[in-house]
């Protein structure tokens, strides 16, 4: 086991075992795809959504995949793991109105030492009408430290 803050950590990397490994690696370069509606208090005084709502239907997606993959919310917080945002770009390209529906999709577009990158595209449809694309890129840390994938998730994360 390695040292300081992380305690599930070996040689200083964070382990985490993912119930459904398969998934995610189906999922690298895949779209994963989430269905949502425009809700009214999204939008602004000229009924358009606010432009910050689009980063918080990104997370909507990103948290979908990785609950996907069998590496919800809950398994992170059971291993003091947290994705800290330290990158989040938008190219905003149309609005949206209430009650549109809206479908956005995710996918892993890489894993670095200590980070992970999500890119999104942001339809509205049925039309699909693109209304946005983007990017974050996360941490992984614990205990407010950011610390390196271990070999064996890096693995699971980018097999196929």
């Amino acid at each position: 086991m390695g040292r300081g803050p992380c305690r599930d950590c070996i040689n200083g990397s964070v382990l985490v075992i993912l119930k459904n490994p398969e998934a995610l690696a189906l999922n690298m370069g895949s779209w994963h795809e989430q269905r949502l509606r425009v809700r009214y208090e999204e939008t602004d005084a000229m009924g358009v959504v606010y432009y910050a709502k689009f980063f918080v239907w990104m997370e909507v997606g990103r948290v979908a995949l990785l609950r996907e993959v069998g590496s919800g919310h809950k398994e992170w917080v059971k291993h003091e793991i947290e994705f800290a945002v330290v990158q989040a770009h938008l190219d905003y390209r149309a609005s949206a109105r209430f009650d549109d529906e809206i479908l956005v999709k995710t996918r892993v577009a890489s894993i670095g030492n200590k980070s992970i990158r999500f890119e999104n595209e942001i339809y509205k449809i049925p039309e699909t009408r693109l209304l946005a694309t983007g990017h974050t890129v996360q941490a992984l840390m614990k205990g407010g430290v950011a610390v390196p994938f271990s070999q064996e998730l890096r693995e699971q994360l980018t097999s196929s």
